[in-house]
């Protein structure tokens, strides 16, 4: 399928939407400590959504029980808040935010690093950053869409990680999850070439380890690293402008 190039009503929408995302992030950022819950920051990103206008996405979708993904250590993505689950000093963990205003989506994650972590944990967290912020440089018209993969895949092996290849970023803005899926590895092909007013996710999911994954069988989304590697992800919701591009949310 072709990707959505958006109107500039609807990228104004999304805009918003991004802005209320990244409220809702900074709400995270002023609480998240060894000791809270995952299922604290579940509180706190419905709570802010709702305070904000929006609508938490993931809450329902597709049956995910929560309003964020919270991905902590070994876990790549579509961790499920819990009680349970205490951040502990040394930990990384990933916090997934995807808001709905006016029916409009944007979607951005942050990685955190919970007290003294080891140095390993935190060139983990730093590279996967890095990987995403050199993949924008792809990001403008005339270029192809499979450059920004080969740009993350580079730096991640050049550092000795390894990406996860076939769990992707993707178009977003009027729904959750659009066309173009945005593979985060080199691919044969060039893939869509990008033209002004396309919207997608980048979102990385760079290993420590080996790049296989499998899906916790006790609640059908969870997704671990098979060797029990740390995983790190950062995520932006990126427009593609006459220029270059626009970071919508982060």
């Amino acid at each position: 399928m072709k990707p959505i190039i958006k109107t500039p009503e609807q990228i104004e929408k999304i805009r918003r939407a991004g802005i209320v995302n990244n409220q809702v992030l900074d709400a995270v950022d002023a609480v998240i400590r060894a000791g809270i819950s995952t299922e604290d920051i579940n509180r706190v990103v419905h709570e802010k959504t709702l305070e904000l206008g929006g609508v938490p996405a993931p809450l329902n979708f597709e049956g995910f029980p929560k309003s964020v993904c919270t991905s902590l250590n070994d876990i790549v993505c579509h961790g499920i808040p819990s009680e349970d689950v205490i951040l502990m000093d040394g930990d990384i963990i990933n916090v997934d935010v995807t808001t709905i205003v006016d029916g409009y989506y944007a979607d951005a994650s942050r990685m955190y690093c919970i007290g003294q972590v080891s140095p390993e944990a935190k060139r983990l967290v730093d590279v996967t950053k890095e990987c995403l912020e050199l993949s924008l440089e792809a990001v403008r018209p005339g270029r192809y869409l499979h450059e920004i993969g080969a740009i993350i895949q580079a730096h991640a092996e050049k550092n000795g990680f390894s990406v996860v290849p076939d769990i992707c970023g993707h178009g977003v803005g009027l729904d959750f999850h659009e066309e173009p899926l945005v593979f985060h590895v080199r691919r044969r092909g060039k893939g869509p070439k990008l033209e002004p007013g396309m919207i997608f996710t980048i979102e990385p999911m760079i290993n420590a380890g080996g790049s296989d994954w499998f899906i916790d069988a006790d609640d059908d989304w969870t997704v671990w690293t098979e060797d029990g590697s740390l995983s790190a992800q950062w995520e932006y919701t990126v427009l593609v402008t006459e220029e270059g591009y626009e970071i919508l949310a982060r």
